[in-house]
């Protein structure tokens, strides 16, 4: 049973309130509360879909590893410090085709949370993610980095350890990277804990997912000293998939199953790995030059808008 987040909720109870009165039941009772959902989500708000996008039960890195990827082997620590539980990464076939995978891991219940840290890595998770872009490219392989944060970890001890240089360097290290990359948003994108990883050569995004400079609470906090205006951060923000793609950062929207993407693994699954394998069959048909020069395009071209 999928846990309904709040304005789900209110929506459907007042469905089932209208059925019992009226004596409805049964499948045209499960027919209306599907046709219902299906409306509420081809009309979300930005804020109801940073609350799809954070949905606990959502898919994960280390869930589409399993059903999209074959052959995974988790690869572990910086080989400087430690290994960063809220980062994941290692070889694995899309398709028959050897790539890297790095992903942002979060938990689903309290012991886990604690042991990936709510996705948010530490200097050494982009140390690690590094040295297996590093890797990938000794061997000729792409690389796929998939991520969901709700950003960097922001602790003293963190900032002691160079979290904005290893992030820096990690943006760098991609950008440079001699292979193809591609980053799918498959969740929370937040920060430069997201950034890190996503300078790719093609961003896709899923349908439900969002991408920020600022988690919409913390916007609001500093916009008017107020967090319970996080909706209206979020609708001003201009942070979902289909604003990125109107403003010509994101390459490709990934539709998600009805109902978001919590609610079927196996499809969502295999929309993001037929999504990625469709970038790299384009990617991988440039020389290295081709390539280096498309990227460099892609992100000097970037506009900035003005009022």
């Amino acid at each position: 049973m999928v846990s309904l987040l709040d304005f789900e909720s209110a929506e459907l109870e007042a469905i089932r309130k209208r059925a019992h009165r009226d004596g409805i039941g049964g499948e045209q009772l499960d027919g209306a509360l599907e046709a219902r959902l299906t409306e509420i989500y081809r009309n979300l708000t930005p804020w109801q879909k940073v609350q799809v996008a954070r949905h606990r039960e959502r898919p994960y890195a280390l869930d589409y590893l399993q059903w999209a990827f074959s052959d995974f082997v988790e690869l572990r620590g910086d080989r400087r410090y430690s290994d960063d539980r809220a980062i994941v990464g290692g070889p694995a076939t899309l398709n028959g085709r050897s790539v890297m995978v790095i992903g942002q891991q979060k938990g689903r219940d309290t012991r886990e949370n604690i042991q990936r840290n709510f996705g948010m890595a530490h200097p050494e998770g982009y140390r690690k993610a590094e040295r297996l872009m590093r890797q990938a490219e000794r061997f000729g392989m792409p690389v796929i980095t998939m991520v969901d944060t709700p950003g960097a970890n922001a602790g003293l001890t963190d900032e002691e350890r160079g979290q904005a240089e290893a992030i820096a360097s990690c943006i760098a290290t991609m950008l440079s990277l001699h292979v193809p990359t591609v980053t799918v948003v498959i969740g929370e994108g937040g920060s430069g804990g997201a950034l890190a990883i996503a300078a790719a050569d093609r961003i896709l995004m899923l349908e439900h997912s969002v991408f920020t400079v600022a988690s919409p609470e913390a916007a609001a906090a500093i916009l008017w000293r107020d967090s319970a205006k996080a909706p209206e951060a979020a609708e001003n923000m201009r942070i979902t998939a289909q604003d990125l793609r109107s403003f010509g950062l994101v390459d490709e929207i990934i539709p998600e199953p009805e109902g978001g993407a919590h609610r079927d693994y196996p499809a969502v699954a295999k929309a993001v790995g037929d999504a990625a394998n469709r970038a790299l069959d384009v990617l991988l048909e440039l020389s290295v030059e081709r390539l280096l020069e498309q990227r460099y395009r892609k992100y000097r071209d970037i506009s900035f808008f003005l009022e």
